[in-house]
C-alpha cells in the first residue's frame, strides 16, 4: 500500500449528499477483484450519457458535460471534496478502489458511511471529516478559485489552505500509523512474521500429534 504522509493536490468538489457506493462504482463493474482498472468507470452513470458495461471503450463514450469531474479545471484532481454520508449503501471495497484508480488520495467531507470509511483506510485512501462550516468554506473556495489546492499533513493531522488557514482533523492512531508506513492489514500481520513462525514451531514440538 502506498504511504500517505504529506500530500498537496488539486481539489474537485462533488456537491451531493448521500452518495452511495453504487453511484461511485455501479454493480455491473464488480466482477473483477484486481483492485485496478476501475477509474474510468468511477461515477459511471453521472460521467457518461450512455449506459456503461464492462469491456466498453470509455474513450469513445459520450461524456456528460454537466458532471463536475468532466470539467477541464478538475483534471488531475487528487482530493475529492464531498458532503454528508458519502459512501453509503451496499458494502463494496471496489468503491475506494475506483476512487484511488481515478487519482484520488484523500476525501474531505462532513461524514462518511462506516463500512466505506473503514475500506478507505484499508486501501490507502485518507477520508477526513471536518465540520460543516469548514466544508462549506472549502466548497466556496473551490468553486470561485480555479486551481484551488490543499495541503494535507497527516503526521500533524491538519489540512492547510493556500491562505494559511489550517484545519485540524481527528484520526485513529492505529490507522494513522498504518497510512504513514504504507501498511495494509496483511502488511501489519507480516510485521509479526518471526513471532508467528516461532509459535508454529513451538506448537509442532509441544503438540506433534496434531501434525501426524
Amino acid at each position: 500500500m502506498e504511504k500517505f504522509v504529506l500530500h498537496e493536490g488539486l481539489v474537485a468538489p462533488l456537491d451531493r449528499s448521500n452518495v452511495d457506493t453504487d453511484a461511485i462504482i455501479p454493480k455491473q463493474f464488480l466482477k473483477s477483484i484486481k483492485r485496478s482498472g476501475f477509474g474510468p468507470n468511477a461515477f459511471d452513470e453521472w460521467r457518461y450519457l450512455d449506459h456503461g458495461e464492462p469491456g466498453m471503450d470509455n474513450s469513445v463514450r459520450p461524456r456528460n458535460p454537466n458532471f463536475v469531474l468532466n470539467q477541464d479545471r478538475y483534471v488531475g484532481a487528487s482530493i475529492l471534496l464531498v458532503r454528508v454520508n458519502f459512501g453509503c449503501g451496499s458494502s463494496r471495497e471496489h468503491a475506494p478502489w475506483a476512487l484511488q484508480d481515478c487519482g484520488f488520495r484523500a476525501l474531505i467531507g462532513e461524514s462518511f458511511a462506516d463500512i466505506f470509511f473503514n475500506n478507505c483506510f484499508k486501501n490507502g485512501v485518507l477520508p477526513i471529516v471536518l465540520p460543516k462550516h469548514e466544508i462549506d468554506a472549502l466548497f466556496g473556495l473551490t468553486e470561485f478559485s480555479p486551481g484551488f489546492r490543499l495541503k494535507i499533513d497527516l503526521p500533524q493531522q491538519q489540512v492547510a489552505r493556500p491562505d494559511g488557514h489550517t484545519i485540524p482533523f481527528e484520526i485513529d492512531a492505529h490507522r494513522k500509523e498504518s497510512l504513514i508506513n504504507g501498511w495494509d492489514d496483511i502488511g501489519r500481520t507480516l510485521l509479526l512474521a518471526e513471532k508467528i513462525r516461532e509459535f508454529e514451531e513451538r506448537r509442532i514440538s509441544q503438540q506433534p500429534w496434531l501434525f501426524a
